[in-house]
């Protein structure tokens, strides 16, 4: 019941604040962090498995960041204490400007930090928490930042991420109504809408939601951390999944948890879930469908390559 009256009052809070300020540009994803049990593992999985570059993190000494482009990584954090099983720790979104999107989210009722924080590298970066408790952090790349040479990724875009979420129309005054997210798509099983897609206002990378639970926030009763870990993922884009699934396997570079083959999908990609040792999911996409999608129609234009 908690739950339920601090997500209204976060609505009610949207809705009182008149928008003071134009919103800044949300061009893209820019990663998913989250917590490792077992570095060595962890790390071996991302550079290995996945082909990213390991760099330091600018935000926090003792994370790293495995590098997929200049602008879009994973980053990985120690596991802290009395975690449980959950291992997100937040989701960013690249801005052209964190202060200008500081404060306007600030205008608009929601709690912010009294300013941004800049890293070693030029960017700045903020964070706040969407109405199911999510964290969310808003990130300013550097102006200029340094090229990845990533020969061996098995792709270079984040198209999307996703996590938990209980109640799409609670989440949607936050992503929809304030931050002016677009819709993409939606489907389920069984009659049942499971995936809604929310692209970024400004770009064609997307959010989204794991409809997997009930009424409430935080990880529902009785979830295992198998099943949440297969909510809390990311997506690399792909022009071929069946092509990238051929490099993987003669590469021997399948030594991690993941699905039998390649398959389309409810949404008529060709996808790919791998895991990371803590159970994160990667789900290798193609960028366009090739067959038609169950349920509604994609609404707004594929990521590009």
């Amino acid at each position: 019941m908690q739950s339920r009256i601090l997500a209204a009052a976060f609505i009610a809070a949207l809705t009182a604040a008149a928008p003071a300020q134009q919103r800044p540009r949300i061009t893209g994803i820019s990663h998913l962090a989250v917590y490792t049990s077992n570095p060595a593992a962890t790390e071996h999985y991302y550079t290995v498995d996945l082909g990213a570059v390991k760099l330091s993190d600018p935000e926090n000494p003792q994370g790293v960041r495995y590098m997929l482009s200049a602008t879009q990584f994973i980053e990985v954090l120690p596991l802290p204490a009395g975690s449980g099983f959950n291992r997100l720790d937040h989701a960013a979104f690249n801005t052209e400007s964190a202060e200008a999107m500081r404060r306007y989210l600030s205008a608009n009722g929601v709690k912010t930090p009294a300013h941004v924080t800049k890293g070693s590298d030029g960017s700045r970066w903020f964070e706040v928490f969407d109405p199911e408790g999510n964290r969310i952090q808003f990130l300013e790349p550097p102006k200029n930042p340094k090229p990845i040479d990533a020969p061996n990724a098995i792709g270079y875009h984040i198209i999307h991420i996703g996590f938990l979420v209980h109640d799409r129309a609670t989440e949607d005054s936050f992503y929809r109504g304030l931050l002016g997210f677009r819709p993409y798509w939606w489907g389920g099983r069984n009659d049942k809408v499971e995936w809604v897609s929310q692209q970024v206002p400004d770009g064609h990378d997307w959010l989204e939601y794991m409809l997997a639970a009930g009424p409430g926030t935080g990880i529902p009763p009785g979830m295992t951390q198998n099943t949440l870990g297969v909510l809390d993922h990311f997506s690399i884009g792909e022009v071929s999944v069946p092509d990238t699934y051929k490099v993987l396997a003669t590469g021997n570079r399948l030594d991690c948890r993941h699905d039998p083959a390649p398959k389309i999908g409810l949404d008529g990609k060709y996808q790919f879930n791998m895991y990371d040792p803590d159970g994160i999911r990667t789900e290798v996409m193609n960028f366009h469908a090739t067959e038609k999608p169950c349920c509604s129609p994609f609404t707004a234009d594929d990521p590009a390559e």
